[in-house]
């Protein structure tokens, strides 16, 4: 049996964002016993031309509601970009699985000639819903997953695969 657009999606946002909710609060508990601001951590980044941790949360979120909404056919929430704190974070990661979960595979599955239209990088951008979500929104949204944790990681939370995966 075939992947559906639904399976490829759904299950590994879920996952995703619940481990990396999960991640924070190990950064909150590290804040705590290090004695180090957690706006430290919030704001720090890779490299110089790299965005910061908050950044790269919120972008990780917005790759998880914006495919969903476009493979549903819908208009894609918009949430404001003022999260200051790691709970505000997390809020924001809840919300985000809570509109993900909200999904029913017969909104999605099906979805794979859709014609997803983006601007990216002020150019316009045209994929059907296949490629959109297999070459462009995963790949996307495990890339600022992935620097979320690598940033954390550096700064010395002591977070492993396990913790990357959801698989604690």
């Amino acid at each position: 049996m075939a992947l559906s657009m639904y399976q490829a999606s759904v299950p590994a946002f879920v996952q995703m964002l619940t481990a990396l909710s999960n991640i924070l609060d190990k950064a909150a508990a590290f804040a705590v016993a290090k004695k180090v601001d957690p706006t430290v951590l919030l704001n720090s980044r890779l490299a110089p031309d790299m965005f910061p941790l908050t950044r790269q949360i919120q972008i990780g979120a917005d790759f998880a509601k914006g495919p969903m909404a476009r493979l549903a056919g819908l208009e894609v929430p918009k949430y404001d970009d003022n999260e200051t704190t790691i709970d505000a974070l997390k809020a924001r990661i809840a919300k985000t699985l809570d509109y993900v979960k909200s999904f029913k595979p017969e909104q999605i599955d099906g979805s794979e000639a859709r014609a997803i239209n983006l601007t990216v990088g002020g150019q316009p951008l045209t994929l059907t819903g296949q490629d959109y979500l297999v070459n462009f929104a995963l790949p996307n949204f495990y890339f600022h997953i992935t620097t979320a944790y690598a940033i954390l990681r550096h700064n010395g939370i002591e977070i492993g695969k396990r913790d990357y995966m959801g698989r604690t």
